[in-house]
């Protein structure tokens, strides 16, 4: 995001990124916990920095920010990555090859993102009949669905106004 943005957005998930980071990890560590996993050092510090990222992250940037997390190489972060996706901890939006971090970790969902063409944000919509929807639609077609991710370009309210 430049300078010149008129705008800003706190967080590049919102309203799905919590509003208090360190309670959200310590959140995160218990789910992990629950299933039976561990927030190593290296995934707690990648969650921190998505959850930080005022847009969504691209692998490569999250490496260059991992200061002090010794020798970590591409393959560490995308392992750190995948493993916050599949405890519904991230998500990516294929788009951008970007990741955000989500704060309905508690349940399963899909997601839809509305990402913004002017300023790159990526705001989650609550989007409950359109999930609804595509998963009666997919098993109908015999298609078992395990997770979708769905992406809707415009332009968001700020840079619109």
């Amino acid at each position: 995001m430049s300078a010149t943005d008129s705008h800003t957005h706190l967080h590049a998930n919102t309203p799905c990124s919590p509003q208090d980071v360190d309670a959200f990890l310590n959140e995160a560590e218990t789910l992990v916990a629950r299933q039976g996993q561990r927030m190593t050092k290296i995934r707690r510090k990648v969650l921190r920095l998505l959850l930080e990222s005022t847009e969504p992250a691209k692998a490569y940037d999250l490496l260059a920010n991992l200061d002090g997390e010794g020798s970590a190489k591409p393959p560490t972060i995308y392992r750190a990555l995948d493993f916050l996706q599949e405890t519904g901890l991230a998500h990516k939006i294929e788009s951008l090859n970007a990741y955000v971090a989500c704060g309905h970790a508690s349940h399963r969902h899909s997601a839809v993102f509305l990402i913004c063409d002017k300023c790159h944000g990526a705001e989650e919509l609550h989007a409950e009949a359109t999930s609804e929807a595509l998963k009666a639609e997919t098993e109908a077609a015999g298609f078992r669905m395990s997770r979708a991710v769905v992406e809707v370009r415009g332009t968001c309210r700020d840079c619109a106004a």
